[in-house]
């Protein structure tokens, strides 16, 4: 039977917000925690004239939120899911023939459109918790807009949020009207428990649990940055009077509905749970929250090309919807394990995803829907350019899209399946090369938490390890159960999707599927102690001393992603045969004639390379004379002019044309830098023949600078800046030029007796400075 509808604070709002729609097409609703919006907006919009029997469409940025809201509205109705209402997530999907209302992941509503650019099936498209700004989220609303703009005038758009800048978002609907609602909100007493020194988070937050079943009555609802630190907080409430359990992304559905229900018999309940639980669902009987203050999100490297899960600090929105959850069904108490002082430092609002994550998932959904530029669309935060042509690099490598950005067959492919691009490709590639069953098992373990629970350190990195533990030719004590659970689920259904069959297992080694996926890092050991590598891309990874230290070539699947060399967590090793068979096209085959400065001489080299990686290398017998000429004259710029043998006729030649510029500008300038900025005109085209250092005394220097003077200068050199001058003796004294502002004539006293007037040069124009010795 229907439930009886509860009033809730939404419902003043909706007149409103239908007249918006109505109107405008388009609204931004901003509702707090509470009010109601998420389970009764869309049942109050089924029977608007505009929907004209179409379906409404709701995105919610979680699984667990999208199946319970689907879940509340259907009991609303006296319905099951699938029934009026129903639900499209991944691996479950309860929609029926009947169904008005789909609640989706983000990341479904890409996939309609690629099926239908139209969306011809829907009148409404709601993105409900819009403030949690991710990537699928911007994505989905960019291509909604277009939708809207080009095939669907008549597609309505409503964006809902309790904490999101509403301004913003309407000045992107083109102005569209602001509804605002009230919550239902009880008192909440907040207080501050700032954690010891070196303090994890996971005793504070215990401590503070210890602190509220002593003091405080109802369910806690305690929020902690990820999986790992709930496991050690539950392991430090061994023995509390209360069911303690867990609730993030990574459990069973039966395990996370278990969350969401009161405990048996009334027993107090302590729920710790990630960020999972900040918005959208309402947990039932919780009147206090402990917030950790800290949340694990995802930080993208576009130099690195690599993603790693980083925890910081909550936004002071966040914050403020974590402590709202204590006070949605009666007054209640918030501990924050932080001080209060600390908060003016917290960032308002956490940074859209869109910003900080790897770009190849939206790449390649830009390149499937034909948009060539982003810019194109409307959005609250372009994508990075940065990190979107690093992105579309890796899809140029995998063949996903052409050199102009277009989406190849084999592109469409990979957007098909429902995983990122690097690991469809493993799984597509790795089906058509007779290894699809291993791929699907890579594909899950590299989708999930490391099957190892790290012990002091970092577990082993070899990946063969992973897949014997999910195959069941190894036990370990160590191995996360729930995450073997889930891996062995996601191999099931991954094989079942790709047609991949158990039996070809075998068919590629591990290395050479995981250099499908990641073939821009595949790793050549340096030379010297075992454990240092090259990476294809030019970055350098060091490997923990283990097993795999000594391999001579590896694939590296995730890494720290550190600035000057990153740690390997897991990899694979592979051949060099396995290389060279799988990236044939790729491998470049080069003559380098490269100085060597050791050697102080050009050194031929033939070479057959994968990006930064050197895979065969060879003395080259008969390089061509002028391209080692370029090498010469650019070890000559770069060890200086001032290191070629000049010799003395050479030094001296050089201080003449050094003073005659002084003197007179119109003449050549000698410096080092003047004569390395002319080093093409007046030493290159002598360097014919010239391999080594060594060889250069055979260049008369002095004569090279010369032979840059016009015929007229050529012609006066000697009259300007004479070598020597004759005296009274009948001696010639050389001159010395070494101080280009004072030339020097050094003579012995008596061969200049009968001397009348001072020796001068540059035609009479510079006195000679005399040293009389």
């Amino acid at each position: 039977m229907p439930q009886p509808p509860i009033p809730l604070p939404i419902d003043v709002a909706i007149p409103e917000l239908r007249q918006a729609l109505a109107g405008a097409g388009a609204a931004v609703l901003q509702a707090p925690p509470g009010a109601g919006k998420t389970t009764r907006v869309p049942l109050a919009l089924l029977a608007e004239p505009w929907l004209a029997g179409r379906r409404i469409l709701m995105l919610e940025p979680r699984r667990l939120a999208a199946r319970a809201a689907a879940q509340r509205m259907a009991q609303t109705l006296g319905e099951s899911p699938g029934g009026t209402v129903g639900h499209r997530i991944r691996r479950d999907t309860k929609v029926g023939p009947g169904t008005r209302i789909e609640v989706v992941t983000e990341g479904v509503l890409t996939r309609l459109l690629q099926s239908d650019s139209a969306l011809e099936a829907f009148g409404l498209v709601i993105f409900d918790e819009f403030h949690e700004r991710s990537v699928h989220a911007d994505l989905g609303l960019a291509l909604t807009l277009q939708t809207r703009a080009i095939l669907r005038e008549d597609l309505r758009v409503l964006i809902m949020s309790a904490t999101l800048d509403g301004g913003p978002v309407a000045t992107l609907l083109a102005g569209a009207p602001m509804v605002t609602s009230a919550g239902l909100s009880h008192p909440v007493d907040t207080r501050y428990r700032p954690p010891r020194a070196e303090s994890r988070v996971e005793a504070s937050v215990a401590a503070a649990v210890r602190e509220a079943l002593a003091t405080d009555d109802g369910d806690i609802l305690a929020f902690l940055p990820g999986a790992a630190e709930i496991r050690r907080t539950e392991a430090l409430l061994a023995g509390v009077e209360a069911d303690v359990v867990m609730l993030h992304g990574s459990l069973p559905q039966a395990r996370q509905d278990r969350a969401l229900r009161p405990g048996p018999g009334g027993r107090r309940r302590v729920v710790l749970a990630t960020s999972i639980a900040e918005t959208s669902l309402t947990i039932d009987g919780v009147r206090v929250v402990v917030d950790g203050g800290l949340a694990r999100v995802p930080r993208y490297s576009p130099r690195s090309g690599m993603t790693r899960l980083a925890t910081v600090r909550v936004s002071l929105a966040s914050a403020d919807q974590r402590r709202g959850r204590a006070g949605r069904q009666a007054p209640g108490v918030c501990y924050r394990i932080w001080s209060r002082s600390e908060e003016p430092t917290f960032l308002p609002r956490g940074v859209p995803e869109i910003l900080e994550t790897d770009l190849a998932p939206l790449a390649l959904e830009l390149a499937v829907a034909g948009v060539a530029d982003p810019a194109q669309l409307s959005w609250l935060d372009p994508p990075p350019a940065a990190a979107l042509a690093e992105a579309r690099a890796l899809l140029r490598q995998v063949g996903a899209i052409t050199g102009e950005g277009a989406a190849t067959p084999h592109g469409r492919q990979l957007a098909s399946v429902a995983l990122p691009p690097r690991l469809a490709h493993m799984v597509v590639r790795g089906r058509e090369l007779g290894a699809g069953s291993e791929a699907c098992d890579l594909a899950a373990l590299l989708s999930e938490r490391d099957l190892v629970r790290p012990g002091d350190g970092r577990a082993d990195a070899d990946l063969g390890l992973r897949l014997d533990l999910l195959r069941g030719s190894l036990v370990r004590s160590d191995v996360d159960d729930d995450a073997l659970r889930r891996v062995r689920t996601e191999a099931r259904l991954c094989r079942g999707s790709a047609g991949s069959r158990s039996s070809d297992a075998g068919a590629l080694s591990t290395g050479a599927l995981l250099a499908l996926a990641y073939p821009d890092r595949i790793g050549q050991r340096r030379p010297g102690a075992a454990g240092r590598y090259l990476l294809r891309n030019g970055q350098g990874a060091m490997l923990d001393p283990q097993a795999l230290a000594p391999e001579e070539y590896l694939v590296a699947a995730e890494l720290d992603g550190q600035a000057r060399e990153s740690r390997v967590y897991l990899a694979a090793p592979i051949s060099l045969a396995e290389i060279e068979s799988l990236f044939a096209n790729d491998i470049v085959r080069e003559d380098v004639l490269e100085w060597d400065a050791a050697a102080r001489a050009v050194v031929g080299r033939r070479r057959r390379r994968l990006g930064a990686l050197v895979l065969q290398e060879s003395s080259l017998p008969d390089p061509d004379p002028a391209r080692v000429a370029e090498v010469m004259a650019a070890a000559v710029r770069r060890e200086g002019v001032e290191r070629l043998p000049w010799g003395e006729a050479g030094r001296r030649i050089r201080e003449r044309l050094a003073f005659l510029h002084r003197a007179e500008p119109d003449w050549p300038d000698v410096s080092a830098d003047a004569l390395i900025a002319d080093l093409d005109v007046w030493l290159a085209p002598s360097l014919t023949g010239v391999r080594r250092w060594e060889q250069l005394d055979r260049l008369d220097l002095g004569e090279l600078l010369l032979n840059r003077l016009p015929w007229e200068r050529r012609a006066v050199f000697d009259e300007w800046a004479p070598g020597h001058v004759e005296v009274p003796s009948g001696s010639r004294v050389p001159v010395d030029y070494s101080d280009p502002s004072a030339p020097v004539l050094a003579v012995r006293l008596q061969e200049v007796f009968g001397l009348t007037d001072t020796p001068t040069i540059a035609r009479g124009r510079v006195p000679l400075t005399l040293h009389l010795l």
